[in-house]
């Protein structure tokens, strides 16, 4: 009876110091973690609402309503809606990765402080350390915190066709440290985001195309207005060039005039990387119109005489 008595209370002992181990730190690494794990929840929520709000302001109207605003703030705001939406999400997905990385740094001292780990020399350590990466690696330092801003800033995205100096192209990925480009002859080039020191984009928000033709000296220019007046009028009602043409095409007037030539200019707002294709179109038109009103188009290039043959006269 004695024996079973004792065991009784060692069973009762042992309980006990396995509650009052379970009461110490591993409760204490548990209650951490959970409010860890809650917080990180809450940070992300918070983030991803604000994301998708931004996202929802930034979902205006498709590219085909731009076409009816006429000034160049509206279509700037109109075609960069998508842009905003993508770079609301880039950002949001920053900040996520960065409350994470904060949340569980904070969890993990506390944890290794309630174990008795002096976590000061730790610091210390890491900040000795820090210092010295600082110094070894500035440059990648910089491409980060470049491309921490590139995004934020939102100079260019994925598809864009940009000049970063020493090279031009269609960026195809943006990273925080490089960004990769691949121009025309399909060359790929890595550029460190720390060395962009400055960045032209031809595809962000619209584009203008210029067209520029010669008619012979003595047409009549009111004439050659009001052709080129209802070929755009015919333009900005043809729904095809909803995703191409921005706004009616506009004539800009006489560019210059020479002995044999008066040199006009069209310009038209297109669709970013749709300039060259928009151009064509209204060349193309302008050449059937000239035709069917009579208008003469000099002879700018003279071809070289062949050997053997009388020189051409320049015709008219």
């Amino acid at each position: 009876m004695n024996s079973l008595l004792l065991v009784a209370d060692k069973v009762v002992a042992t309980g006990d110091q396995l509650l009052q181990w379970f009461l110490g730190w591993p409760a204490y690494t548990l209650a951490v973690v959970a409010v860890a794990m809650i917080v990180q929840r809450t940070v992300t929520g918070m983030v991803r609402r604000t994301v998708r709000k931004a996202a929802a302001s930034a979902n205006r109207e498709r590219l085909g309503a731009a076409k009816r605003a006429a000034r160049t703030a509206e279509l700037t705001d109109i075609l960069m809606g998508e842009r905003r939406e993508q770079r609301a999400e880039a950002i949001g997905q920053l900040l996520r990765s960065a409350a994470s990385l904060m949340i569980w740094s904070t969890a993990l001292l506390l944890i290794l402080t309630r174990l008795g780990v002096d976590v000061a020399p730790l610091l210390a350590s890491a900040g000795v350390v820090g210092v010295a990466l600082g110094f070894g690696a500035q440059t990648m330092v910089k491409d980060y915190l470049a491309g921490i801003f590139l995004i934020i800033e939102d100079q260019y995205g994925v598809g864009d066709v940009v000049d970063l100096g020493g090279a031009v192209g269609t960026v195809e990925e943006v990273t925080l440290r490089t960004t990769r480009l691949r121009d025309m002859s399909g060359v790929v080039w890595y550029v460190r985001n720390g060395e962009i020191n400055r960045v032209a984009n031809r595809s962000q928000g619209w584009t203008m195309a210029s067209i520029e033709l010669p008619v012979a000296y003595d047409e009549d220019l009111d004439r050659i207005r009001s052709i080129i007046e209802n070929i755009a009028d015919d333009m900005d009602t043809d729904p095809a060039y909803d995703d191409v043409l921005l706004g009616r095409p506009e004539f800009a007037g006489v560019e210059s005039v020479s002995g044999d030539a008066v040199f006009i200019r069209i310009v038209a707002k297109s669709a970013p990387e749709q300039q060259v294709v928009l151009a064509r179109e209204i060349r193309e038109r302008v050449k059937l119109a000239f035709d069917r009103a009579g208008v003469r188009v000099p002879v700018l290039a003279r071809p070289y005489p062949t050997p053997g043959m009388p020189p051409q006269a320049p015709q008219r």
